[in-house]
């Protein structure tokens, strides 16, 4: 069944459970945002998809009735029986982890890599805040086969992950997502598009690995990134040692990283590494 707002309030309230605050959890009910979200992943007859937080399983069943196989993550164990019992159907179309999708900040839960058997996959995810910037920065940088993802976050994340080079939501983890993906909002969701409404607004966005990533080294590229934006307001020359000559074409040391383009700064990256190489420990904020 598509499942209406007032089947999804009924599924809890018969167990007696409510929206928890401490999983951001906030159900997704509004039924042109599905189909937009099913329209924008592309989900087709095979596919695997991940979903992260699937709930009630309001969008899983969209995506099972498109003819993917669904691997579930997720946190709230008082949503195991109602995806049981909603998704029966399916039975064998789909395989639930109950926990939390990463292990730590910087690391994927060994469980869903495990369930993923290491399969070409798509993302679809309601993200809370704490959690989107985290997931996404590792599925991006860390599984390559992840082709593509459409997630539901805040509009800040959503502004950060698709922000351009002198805007003050530009830094590390939009840059490394577009590094390896091609970054694209594709709708504005309203409070209530759900229950309970959250106090802020929501984006689509749809990310798409690119074929030929703008770094060669995502790991080396993300530390550099990391290192240069905590200290964003200086110049690039007094961040970097005082010794280095190796700006690439159209950087300077008055230059601050904010103004850099995706290519310039993974340019600027592989220089710096090389001077490191060669010089050892510099002198500077970094290394």
């Amino acid at each position: 069944m598509v499942q209406k707002l007032s089947d999804i309030k009924g599924m809890l309230s018969v167990r007696g459970l409510h929206p928890k605050k401490k999983f951001g959890q906030n159900f997704l009910h509004d039924h042109n945002h599905m189909k937009r979200i099913m329209a924008a992943a592309e989900i087709g007859e095979g596919d695997v998809v991940l979903e992260v937080g699937p709930g009630t399983g309001a969008l899983t069943e969209w995506l099972l009735e498109a003819g993917a196989e669904v691997v579930m993550v997720e946190i709230d164990r008082d949503m195991e029986d109602i995806l049981l019992e909603q998704l029966a159907a399916w039975e064998g179309k789909w395989q639930l982890y109950v926990g939390s999708a990463l292990k730590s900040k910087h690391e994927i839960a060994d469980e869903v890599g495990e369930l993923l058997g290491g399969r070409e996959f798509k993302m679809i995810a309601n993200l809370p805040y704490n959690v989107a910037s985290p997931l996404l920065a590792n599925l991006a940088v860390g599984y390559e086969q992840m082709k593509g993802a459409v997630v539901m976050i805040q509009k800040e994340v959503a502004d950060r992950l698709t922000a351009e080079p002198g805007g003050k939501t530009y830094g590390a983890l939009g840059i490394v997502v577009q590094a390896m993906c091609e970054v694209e909002e594709v709708s504005f969701l309203s409070g209530g598009c759900f229950w309970p409404p959250p106090r802020v607004g929501s984006s689509v966005v749809s990310l798409k690995r690119r074929a030929e990533p703008l770094t060669a080294d995502a790991g080396r590229f993300s530390a550099f990134l990391q290192k240069v934006f905590s200290k964003r307001r200086k110049q690039l020359g007094g961040v970097l040692s005082r010794d280095f000559d190796g700006w690439p074409e159209g950087v300077s040391g008055e230059m601050r990283c904010g103004e850099l383009s995706v290519a310039q700064l993974e340019a600027l990256s592989v220089a710096w590494t090389r001077f490191e190489a060669e010089n050892g420990a510099d002198d500077g904020a970094i290394g």
